[in-house]
């Protein structure tokens, strides 16, 4: 059967610094050619191993990551064999792992997509700085706000800011495929990593442009104005993640969790019987204390110590509470859900983390296990180039230039998951249509930053910048009359996206099914957190929850701590990457065989792939992942020391003998410059106190300046007001005022990736509610203003 991606060969330059994104390539059904340097790639190089023993074919990264692939080994640099294979393939990805020059190669085949990965992306005056995943982190103003407030800020233990421009490189290079299908010409995708894992502060950069501060770290929390709000609690075995917030979208779950906690004896009456959806505002006009949270979350916190992490997720189940376990990679391993779909597989008697998407009737291809070094050179160097892709047909013609003009995406999206996916889209062109409903106002209307001080459910930066540049139409889809707009929509669109709990669409007649009775050759994407199938689909809730089952949690903080877990929604930033690389995948097969596609997106499932290194440490050796603070396997020193200022930290990797020379140099310890890795490793402690109190003396500019000039990853850990003066994320283009309706212009974030002939971005701040209903109805559905009024009259248009 014909995969998504079966046509198309991509070559695979990467290492741990990027090869996810040739993973989600080859589940997709793409060909994919790891190209490896002399030696092979360093992720072959970096550790778990098998039984822990080092190897080159050994790796657990390589055999996460490099699945599906073919491999073959550089015999130089110069070695003619890449350029035969890049004049016969699709996409390059590289991440500078070794020089290539991709202006060169798409000048042979100017039909090739290069996408190239880097810490502060391809230009700019941080272009060339040396970089680690601990750097990363620190400039993206992501670490400040994550960890405790008493110790340094902190990574997550198990790497995650090169998977997250993975993601964006496997998104970009999407949307230049479809774009060449219009052109025939291939382009360049430039990945800042960055710009990437900054989105994983849930805008809360953005506060540097109205005013507003960076949050404070909150182990297991957040701060929202003046509360300290807690989600990770300490239970009987463990520790579980409650969303215990206010407001009209998630106050009924905070008034359900305090009525069961009452029945148990947990609590008296008054907090089982207090108005939850309207405390936030309530404590603003002074009927109740601020205390009053700091009570009841010590009140929650002692209930939840007497309940075991099982007991505590079965409630939640039954009573829909937004309660979570943490769990571990064991837990993970252990899933029902996860075995009942399906989800894991084995090779060899191992699991590994499966397919990213179900794709009902089209199963994503079993891809092996990771090629040992160079055992497909013979076959590649005998016939280096595929036949080209076939030309795909445009589903709408366009004078519109941008890469995805013509497509037609309905989105009834809500929170952050799904939201960002279609606003990448509509980026890049898409015609995105955003259905909501007053009646129940999506959940991020009410988050800060706001574009002004008053705040309103109009003013959220949050939902200007997630539903930036697409049509907004407001609804109430329990009108009788709202089915056949719905269905009219149908009709006009080539997608549907849908972030509903399990079988709701299904419930009000709008399912699969149906509309693909109106419309043949849908494509639809179901995005929830459990997936729609199992005994766990009904379990609805946010991104701090799939986090904390994903096991993130567990991974994020200091060993002889409670989990402090990454900062709030983590598995929200990604899953978007995910579900619009699957979208624009299912669209090629779409346009290919003129067949409808039902894309079942798992939140979770998705995120575990992130994961993948060390669940295959569990599952192969055993070592269920364990935080470790800022300290790394492969290098020391390593860590984030603080400078001179009220909470300011430099964070400091070191990867390479000459680099611990060069620091040696800087902090005026000759007598150490001989150490080599296993040394520094087995001296951590030492050398992490050598730095700390050379930084401790020198201001961060100047402390960041004179490490990067040697050569040393260096970089300030940035809060809000230095993300927006960052010279770099300004060349960028990170943070853009556009257009909005209420306020003339608002802020919002941009790309974290750019296209070189076909550049996107927002072309106006998220709608008000039903903006746009005469573009909408009148325009694209070619309603007249009878009819419209007919809608009005009936309650349908909001």
């Amino acid at each position: 059967m014909d995969a998504m991606l079966s046509p198309y060969r991509v070559l695979d330059l990467t290492d741990d610094r990027g090869h996810l994104a040739g993973l989600l390539f080859a589940q997709l059904g793409a060909d994919v050619v790891l190209v490896e340097p002399p030696g092979g790639s360093r992720a072959r190089h970096l550790g778990p191993f098998v039984d822990d023993v080092p190897h080159p074919g050994r790796s657990l990264q390589a055999w996460a990551f490099d699945r599906g692939k073919a491999s073959v080994e550089l015999r130089t640099f110069d070695d003619p064999l890449l350029a035969e294979l890049a004049a016969g393939a699709d996409v390059l990805l590289e991440c500078g792992a070794f020089p290539v020059d991709v202006a060169a190669l798409r000048a042979n085949n100017p039909a090739l997509v290069t996408v190239s990965i880097s810490a502060f992306g391809g230009d700019g005056p941080k272009a060339h700085w040396a970089a680690t995943d601990l750097v990363v982190a620190a400039a993206s103003g992501t670490m400040g706000i994550t960890g405790d407030r008493d110790r340094a800020p902190l990574r997550i233990s198990e790497p995650q800011t090169w998977n997250f421009a993975a993601l964006d490189a496997f998104v970009g290079a999407s949307i230049a495929l479809r774009e060449r299908h219009r052109s025939g010409i291939g382009q360049h995708v430039d990945v800042s990593a960055q710009q990437a894992f900054l989105t994983a502060t849930q805008f809360q950069m953005m506060n540097g442009l109205v005013g507003g501060r960076t949050p404070q770290r909150v182990a297991g929390g957040v701060e929202l104005g003046p509360f300290h709000v807690q989600f990770v609690y300490d239970c009987a075995d463990g520790a579980v993640t409650v969303t215990f917030l206010f407001g009209p979208m998630i106050g009924r779950y905070t008034t359900r969790l305090w009525q069961w906690i009452h029945e148990e004896g947990g609590c008296e009456a008054d907090l089982a019987t207090k108005n939850w959806i309207d405390f936030a505002m309530d404590v603003f006009e002074g009927r109740e204390p601020p205390s009053e949270l700091d009570r009841a979350t010590a009140v929650l916190q002692a209930f939840l110590r007497t309940r075991t992490k099982a007991e505590l997720f079965e409630v939640a189940l039954e009573r829909n509470l937004l309660i979570a376990p943490v769990t571990t990679t064991a837990d993970v391993l252990a899933m029902d859900q996860l075995a009942d779909r399906g989800y894991w597989e084995e090779i060899d008697g191992i699991r590994y983390p499966g397919r990213f998407v179900e794709v009902p009737g089209l199963p994503l291809r079993p891809l092996g296990p990771a090629p040992q070094l160079d055992t497909d050179r013979e076959r590649l160097a005998a016939t280096p180039r595929r036949p080209a892709a076939p030309p795909v047909v445009r589903t709408a013609a366009t004078d519109d230039d941008r890469p995805l003009a013509g497509l037609r995406i309905l989105d009834f999206m809500w929170a952050m998951a799904g939201p960002a996916a279609t606003r990448t889209l509509a980026d890049f062109g898409a015609t995105v249509v955003r259905v909501e409903s007053q009646r129940r106002p999506d959940v991020l209307r009410g988050v800060n930053p706001f574009r002004a001080a008053e705040g309103d459910q109009e003013g959220a930066l949050q939902w200007h910048s997630l539903n930036a540049g697409k049509y907004g139409l407001a609804l109430d889809l329990t009108a009788p009359e709202a089915r056949e707009v719905v269905l009219d929509l149908v009709r006009w669109a080539d997608v549907v996206t849908e972030a509903f709990s399990a079988g709701t669409m299904d419930a009000w007649g709008l399912g699969f099914d149906d509309l693909r009775a109106v419309n043949p050759k849908l494509v639809m994407l179901s995005s929830c957190l459990m997936g729609q199938s199992g005994p766990l689909r009904a379990y609805a809730g946010f991104g701090t929850m799939a986090a904390a089952v994903a096991g993130f949690y567990p991974v994020t903080g200091w060993p002889e701590r409670r989990p402090a877990g990454p900062f709030t929604a983590f598995t929200d930033y990604v899953s978007p990457r995910f579900a619009a690389g699957a979208l624009l995948a299912a669209l090629d097969r779409r346009d290919r065989t003129g067949e409808a596609v039902r894309l079942d997106f798992s939140q979770l499932e998705g995120a575990l792939l992130l994961l993948g290194t060390a669940i295959l440490d569990d599952e192969v050796n055993g070592r269920t992942a364990a935080p470790v603070g800022n300290a790394d396997r492969t290098m020391a020193p390593h860590g984030v020391f603080a400078v001179p200022g009220d909470d300011r930290w430099i964070a400091v990797a070191v990867e390479s003998d000459d680099q611990w020379r060069a620091l040696c140099r800087i902090v005026d310890r000759a007598d150490l410059a001989g150490l080599d890795a296993a040394e520094r490793i087995g001296r951590r402690d030492e050398l992490d106190a050598v730095v700390a109190a050379w930084a401790a003396r020198t201001p961060g500019e100047e402390a960041e300046a004179a490490l990067q000039a040697v050569g040393v990853p260096a970089h300030r850990v940035q809060d809000a007001a230095d993300c927006v003066a960052d010279p770099q994320l300004r060349h960028r283009g990170m943070f853009r005022e556009v257009p909005h309706e209420r306020y003339g212009t608002t802020f919002v974030e941009g790309p974290p990736f750019q296209l070189s002939r076909t550049p996107g971005g927002p072309r106006w701040g998220g709608p008000t509610f039903g903006q746009h209903l005469q573009e909408v109805l009148g325009g694209f559905l070619g309603y007249d203003d009878e009819r419209i009024a007919e809608l009005v009259i009936a309650g349908v248009l909001e």
